[in-house]
């Protein structure tokens, strides 16, 4: 019995990745908002009711497609953080931003997915936060590393009360410990990077930025020093 259950759980793992694998494929021609179940299943030379066995609707699917796609940003940029392990704080920093910037080239439509426009109809669950919240630690514990070793500025201004209140609230949600005022601080330079990013992935870089990776290194390195990070590029480097 054991043997037949394994069987079926190896089928169902590949029906499961096939299903995705397509609803990646519609995301690349028709976007998010115009997903379709149905499609896909005739796509695979499934029936509807066969894939809803695997995905009750579309929103399940889509959650599924979301979660992916933080997780595999999310690894990325713990890798890099784990590799850089034992380097000044700024360029850990700027190494987990080259591995998000580069996974985000690689698979700009997940990135769309994730960091583009909301998909109309759609509300997200708690489960995509979770996996979201893995970039976030990567890159804020490179701060909180710079914190314990004494390698991170203080912030020498005081943000807003309530900023305060949701850095503190951020902080204990996803279990991260950094003093709120710098969290604060990072919180700031959070959107500018994948602001970054965004901008060349949607190609709004084309005919404006040439000499692309010098320019995003140049503006991370430029994040660092906001958030306090020590051990950057000398200037004019």
């Amino acid at each position: 019995m054991a043997r037949i259950e394994g069987v079926r759980s190896r089928a169902r793992a590949e029906v499961t990745a096939a299903i995705k694998e397509e609803a990646r494929r519609q995301l690349a021609e028709e976007g998010a908002a115009r997903l379709s179940l149905r499609a896909v299943a005739r796509e695979l030379g499934m029936v509807s009711s066969a894939l809803y066995r695997y995905f009750p609707g579309r929103d399940e699917l889509l959650t599924e497609l979301i979660v992916d796609a933080y997780s595999a940003a999310g690894s990325v940029a713990e890798s890099a953080a784990s590799a850089s392990a034992g380097s000044a704080p700024a360029v850990r920093w700027r190494e987990v931003c080259r591995a998000l910037r580069r996974w985000a080239l690689a698979h700009p439509h997940e990135y769309a997915l994730v960091y583009g426009s909301p998909v109309p109809g759609y509300a997200a669950p708690d489960r995509t936060t979770e996996a979201a919240s893995r970039i976030a630690l990567a890159l804020f514990g490179v701060v909180a590393d710079a914190v314990a070793t004494g390698d991170c500025a203080e912030p020498v201004d005081v943000p807003p009360a309530e900023l305060l209140a949701d850095a503190r609230e951020l902080g204990e949600r996803i279990g991260l410990e950094l003093p709120a005022p710098l969290l604060s601080r990072a919180l700031v330079v959070w959107p500018q990077l994948f602001g970054l990013i965004g901008f060349e992935v949607f190609g709004q870089l084309h005919g404006v930025i040439e000499r692309r990776e010098a320019y995003f290194d140049h503006a991370v390195d430029q994040l660092a020093a906001t958030v306090g990070l020590s051990g950057g590029r000398p200037t004019g480097s």
